[in-house]
């Protein structure tokens, strides 16, 4: 089955360069799932519980990682499962939002997500891709064709009637490879004959606007079981086939309606519903709720119960991440290591903001190795930083 995703991926995926993270870290690549931690997730992820998380190799690879993550939660946990990927690679850049700047590590793991869960989805790209390398090789002879038929009509010394009949074959193959084209374009998926049965996979959007841009953009770049929906407003999309749900960025003034929908959908859907999983979730708006009851109870009702699948976030100086259930760990870029980073720590937690820069300056000899843990206004940082994550 790795053998099979893999060649897909090299088949259909697009090159993608990162504009949000160090280029060593994020390069551009087309392959699906090629880091040892991805292949080691695969087999049995238990087995790694006390191993450092390794980097990706790139933005695919990163979006593969995080989609086996979660697919491997659902199959250790069961049904209904609840679990939560960050991604934030903006190194502080405030240029861009959360869901921009997230938008093509999501576009890439909602794909991979959907190979791994939804049944039939594999079975379905197989088929575009066979499609898309027939269109390739049969666009070429039409264009060849019409070449030929093109100089042929052009011949002053035919006759009208053979000329007419040579402008009737033009207009065909031109036809035909319009047609082509934009089975090419849609890599291999044919909107007008193709439909999707099956289970399906939602997406809910902040607002309407980044659903409909989504719905546009990404049609021809993940499976026919994505569907699109946006936090707020009437729900009228039939839900009654979702199997895996996914709330991007969803932000504090849309809280009450993810608690809604994610426990409608769970009594609606029951043990067929596999997945859900909240990407860069900023449920608690510290500056209103955040530290008040109302906010401490919306953190144990929506929040607590999320299981950490994937993190990332680029660093100035390096990285920070882990893949469930193996540890956080910290890298710094070094020029003379094969891969552009080294390990400098691996934790079983997630590391405050200051816990790292002190992990950091401590490697770097700036400062001295507390005694024991990283001192009280470290832990008070820990706490603070740890609340306004959420």
């Amino acid at each position: 089955m790795k053998i099979v995703v893999a060649a897909l991926a090299l088949a259909t995926a697009p090159l993608y360069t990162s504009a949000f993270a160090p280029a060593p870290l994020l390069k551009t690549a087309g392959s699906f799932a090629t880091s040892s931690s991805l292949l080691q997730l695969s087999s049995d992820p238990l087995v790694n519980a006390n191993k450092p998380t390794e980097l990706p190799d790139s933005l695919s690879d990163a979006a593969a990682i995080a989609a086996n993550a979660c697919h491997q939660l659902y199959l250790n946990g069961g049904s209904m499962t609840r679990c939560r990927v960050d991604f934030d690679t903006s190194i502080g850049d405030e240029t861009y939002t959360t869901l921009k700047s997230s938008t093509e590590f999501m576009q890439q793991f909602v794909s991979s997500l959907s190979l791994a869960c939804v049944e039939g989805v594999m079975q379905e790209k197989q088929r575009q891709v066979m499609k898309l390398m027939e269109a390739k090789a049969e666009l070429r002879d039409v264009q060849e064709q019409m070449d030929e038929a093109t100089a042929f009509a052009g011949d002053d010394e035919e006759g009208a009637e053979e000329s007419s009949e040579q402008s009737d074959v033009v207009d065909k193959l031109t036809q035909r490879e319009e047609e082509l084209m934009q089975i090419i374009a849609n890599q291999g998926f044919n909107p007008t004959t193709d439909s999707w049965d099956g289970s399906k996979l939602r997406i809910y959007f902040p607002d309407e606007g980044s659903a409909a841009l989504a719905r546009r953009d990404w049609k021809s770049e993940v499976p026919s079981c994505v569907e699109f929906s946006s936090c707020g407003g009437v729900q009228v999309a039939d839900t009654s086939k979702d199997s895996v749900v996914l709330f991007f960025c969803p932000r504090a003034s849309e809280a009450e309606f993810v608690e809604q929908i994610l426990y409608e959908t769970e009594e609606k859907r029951g043990d067929e519903l596999m997945l859900t999983v909240m990407v860069n979730p900023l449920l608690v708006d510290m500056g209103v709720t955040g530290f008040g009851m109302a906010g401490r109870r919306l953190r144990e009702r929506l929040i607590d119960g999320l299981i950490p699948a994937y993190y990332l976030r680029t660093l100035p100086w390096g990285a920070l991440t882990r893949v469930w259930p193996q540890l956080f760990t910290v890298w710094q870029e070094d020029a003379e290591e094969s891969t552009g980073y080294r390990l400098i720590k691996a934790m079983d937690r997630l590391p405050s903001n200051p816990e790292v820069e002190d992990i950091y300056d401590i490697e770097n000899g700036e400062m001295s190795a507390p005694g024991e843990g990283f001192g009280l206004l470290n832990a008070l940082g820990d706490f603070v930083n740890g609340m306004t994550r959420l």
